[in-house]
């Protein structure tokens, strides 16, 4: 049972894409959908991440949501482990594992045989003692000068990221691309899925799915996890949209900070897609669909089928 991967920006429609293949293919064949969301793996953490609630999965059986509390410190080592032993499971169930999501590192890990450098825990408290001496601004900005390509693909905002990169760099002597693997065939056989449209349509649906996040509660949600230790999580604090509430509820939560902050979550997402496109178009194994101009599931269908 080779996997089909449904990959590409936010806000492309990959979830609803999954949802839609397994249920073509039910009564041919069962279907179980694992997250590559990085965010969608902690619990609590729902609107801001677009996470399908239960009774909108359609009865088919989601793996890698909700199995994080935002304490946690997400990492692709640990997501890599336990998504290739769902992957697994699925396919010893005789179901084919539908992998769904945008998060470029979770999904690489997953479909390419990547082996991580190691840590040297000397090294790493240097580079969070300069992360804390300076801001993750300079860090970024010292990590642009020393390997470029490296720090394309990290937010300027991800200190965590930014200090592993030139923990690596350090180590190695190496570039931090040089201890990624190279693309090649996809474990198990993987079909993947690009899922894209042009820049001014997914621009307003961007703005459109921010503005309701932010109407549906979104900062009610960030407050009710500041009590559950958002506030001290590495990776869930520094979200897109959450990061944004977090600095207004601080400054006072006054409507104009919340209203900044929903302008500033846009502006961060549209950001984070042009870096998703940048990363997702090198991979010449993806198999572009523009859901607007074509019927996406048989399409998926189709590239899943075709057996090179």
């Amino acid at each position: 049972m080779r996997p089909l991967a449904i990959i590409g920006p936010t806000g492309t429609g990959k979830s609803q894409l999954a949802l839609e293949v397994a249920e073509a293919l039910r009564g041919e064949i069962a279907a179980e959908i694992v997250n590559a969301d990085a965010m969608q793996l902690y619990r609590g953490m729902d609107i801001g991440t677009a996470k399908l609630p239960v009774d909108q999965r359609r009865g088919i059986p989601h793996h890698q949501l909700d199995v994080l509390d935002v304490s946690e410190t997400a990492t692709v080592a640990r997501y890599q482990q336990a998504a290739v032993a769902d992957i697994e499971a699925i396919r010893a169930r005789a179901a084919v594992p539908i992998v769904v999501g945008g998060s470029m590192l979770y999904l690489q890990s997953l479909l390419d045989n990547w082996s991580f450098p190691a840590t040297d825990p000397a090294v790493r408290a240097r580079w969070e003692q300069r992360l804390a001496e300076i801001g993750v601004g300079s860090l970024h900005a010292e990590l642009a000068r020393r390997d470029p390509v490296a720090a394309a693909t990290i937010n300027p905002t991800d200190g965590r990221r930014t200090v592993r990169a030139l923990e690596v760099i350090e180590l190695t002597g190496q570039p931090f691309a040089a201890s990624a693997p190279r693309i090649g065939e996809p474990r198990w056989g993987a079909s993947i899925i690009g899922l894209d449209c042009e820049t001014t349509v997914l621009d307003e649906r961007l703005a459109r799915r921010t503005e309701q996040m932010f109407a549906a509660g979104l900062v009610e949600e960030v407050r009710t996890l500041l009590d559950r230790g958002l506030r001290d999580g590495v990776t869930a604090s520094r979200a897109l949209g959450y990061a944004q509430v977090i600095a207004a509820l601080d400054a006072g939560g006054a409507a104009g900070l919340l209203q900044e902050a929903q302008e500033q979550t846009f502006i961060g997402t549209r950001r984070y897609v042009r870096r998703q496109r940048s990363w997702f178009r090198r991979d010449h194994r993806v198999h572009w669909i523009d859901p607007a101009a074509t019927n996406a599931v048989e399409d998926a269908l189709r590239v899943w089928r075709h057996v090179s």
